[in-house]
């Protein structure tokens, strides 16, 4: 796969080897892994603290454990290991309305959110779900 320089074809992100073009829309979800067995205390984390509802995953999937979560266009999938290993450096970022009051409600839940480097136009910090996985939440700094 080739990347398009084409200005006729700038709109597109990229071209297939058989010249099909393929424009890549958005992110449809993000899948962390979570411990097997521990949805409760998922739950608590993901709509609790950080405001997620929890989405009815389709039966065609079955019960593998985890969970299926959205927030306005953000959806958040979790699957669940025998073998878990927290995400400490790959990580979702999650750009919200108002940053403040969400690092309270992690702060205020236990969970300690840790500055982030200001990037040019965003306010971020970093916040780690019950099982380690790290999460970056930010805010756009319209300054």
């Amino acid at each position: 796969m080739s990347v398009s320089t084409s200005p006729s074809r700038a709109h597109l992100s990229a071209v297939d080897t058989d010249g099909a073009a393929t424009a890549f829309l958005a992110y449809e979800h993000v899948l962390l892994s979570i411990p097997f067995g521990e949805e409760r205390r998922a739950r608590k984390f993901y709509v609790d603290v950080l405001g997620f509802t929890e989405v009815v995953r389709p039966e065609s999937l079955g019960g593998t454990g985890g969970g299926w979560f959205r927030a306005g266009p953000v959806n958040l999938h979790l699957g669940s290991e025998k073998d878990f290993t927290p995400a400490r450096l790959a990580h979702p970022a999650l750009l919200v309305s108002d940053l403040a009051p969400l690092i309270a409600r992690c702060e205020a839940a236990g969970h300690k959110t840790i500055p982030a480097e200001k990037l040019p136009g965003f306010n971020r910090c970093h916040v780690h779900d019950p099982f380690g996985n790290r999460i970056e939440l930010m805010e756009r700094d319209e300054r």
